[in-house]
């Protein structure tokens, strides 16, 4: 594999190993709109939203039409929850955990047809600055 593009994530564990192209949400203004109001998301494409430093982190659904999986992740890179099926417009907080660098959005169903769980483990170049499990 040749060195991490800023346009896509590696996610690998036992099951499987894939990529998404993503779109990246660093800014407070990029990380609020999000997904909101997309009426559709490439299959293999996500959002990966970043948390420097790593902070408390809690999403919602207001505004997004399509289901989601949010996989949230730490410094390393190791996916430490996954939220499933997130629903279109709930509003009910979705907890991501305490010490939260990273969440990427994808397409609902792709986490569980793809293994993704705590422990699994992801790859790009927001990671570069260590101490990445699965450096570049």
């Amino acid at each position: 594999m040749a060195g991490c593009r800023p346009d896509q994530v590696f996610l690998r564990n036992e099951v499987a190993q894939v990529r998404f192209d993503v779109e990246l949400a660093i800014t407070p203004q990029d990380r609020a709109r999000g997904l909101m109001f997309r009426e559709s998301l490439p299959r293999q494409a996500g959002m990966l939203f970043v948390f420097d430093p790593p902070q408390p982190v809690a999403f919602w659904m207001k505004n997004t039409l399509i289901p989601l999986d949010m996989i949230f992740v730490d410094r390393r890179g190791v996916v430490t929850r996954v939220h499933r099926g997130a629903i279109p417009g709930d509003l009910t907080p979705i907890d991501g955990g305490d010490a939260v660098f990273a969440v990427l959005e994808i397409n609902a169903g792709l986490a569980a047809r793809y293994g993704i769980g705590p422990g699994t483990q992801l790859r790009h170049e927001i990671f570069a600055e260590g101490p990445a499990i699965w450096p570049c």
